[in-house]
Formats: C-alpha cells, sequence, structure tokens
C-alpha cells in the first residue's frame, strides 16, 4: 500500500489509527491481512507493515465518521481526500511495525527490475518477487534482532 510519508510516519509513531482510501474499483481488505506499507513522496522505500484490523465501506461521510478525530490521527486533509468519491474505506491499524531499515526504490529495482509501488494498494501473495526476495527477508531480519 503506497501512503505519504508524513502519513506512514503517523502509523509508525502510533498516533493514526486508521488508513483513508477512496474505493475505485480496488477490492476489498480482508481483516487480519498483512499491509505492507510504501511510502511515497520523497522517501520511495518499502518501510514496514501493519495488520488490517476492521475494515469499513461507505459513503465518505460514513467513513468520516468512523474514522475522523484527534484520538484517531485522522485530520480535516482526510476529509479532503475522500469527500468527492462515492465510496471510501477506512482500515484500522494494528500492530504497526517498522522494518529494521526502510528498502529503496532504487534497491528494490536493481533486485527486481522495472518493479512499480502500487497506485493505492495491490495483493500480493507468497511466491511473489516482492514478498520472496524483499519482504520476508526484513521479517527475518526484524525476528532475528529483535
Amino acid at each position: 500500500m503506497s501512503i505519504r510519508p508524513k502519513y506512514a510516519r503517523a502509523i509508525f509513531a502510533g498516533v493514526k489509527k486508521y488508513e483513508l482510501r477512496r474505493i475505485v474499483g480496488l477490492p476489498s481488505i480482508p481483516e487480519g491481512s498483512l499491509i505492507v506499507v510504501y511510502a511515497s513522496g520523497n522517501v520511495k522505500s518499502i518501510v514496514g507493515e501493519f495488520t488490517a484490523g476492521k475494515v469499513y465501506r461507505g459513503t465518505p461521510e460514513n467513513i468520516w465518521n468512523i474514522a475522523s478525530g484527534k484520538e484517531n490521527g485522522v485530520g480535516e486533509d482526510a476529509w479532503n481526500y475522500i469527500k468527492g468519491s462515492k465510496k471510501a474505506m477506512a482500515i484500522e491499524v494494528r500492530n504497526p511495525k517498522l522494518y529494521p531499515r526502510p528498502v529503496t526504490l532504487d534497491e528494490i529495482r536493481r533486485i527486481i527490475p522495472g518493479w512499480m509501488p502500487p497506485m493505492s494498494y495491490r495483493q500480493i501473495d507468497d511466491g511473489d518477487p516482492i514478498v520472496e526476495l524483499i519482504i520476508k527477508p526484513l521479517r527475518s531480519y526484524r525476528s532475528l534482532a529483535g
């Protein structure tokens, strides 16, 4: 899942409790899914992961009522992001974990030539090169180090 750097930082600082998405033909995210975070913008790196808790889908107004508020780390800029869509989604952030180090887009492309981060998100499965060559080694390193 591509997330702007300031929101990724807020997730891993434990401040942001929901990730909001406009729904435009995007598949559902089941509760319990592992979300790998690609920090976009000037960071351009895979930085960590979190588990999807409850996933809410509905009108932007309904999603805003569920996810907004200082206690959830979701501010007015999130409303500006979802308000024009027909449907929106709020993904509860559970167990955010930073990887031992970010893996930059340049590094990823040296391992997997031509790899492109998702515009919003995409499903990846075991066997996918990004899982086998990047994510699993990061997770193993983290478990050994921590």
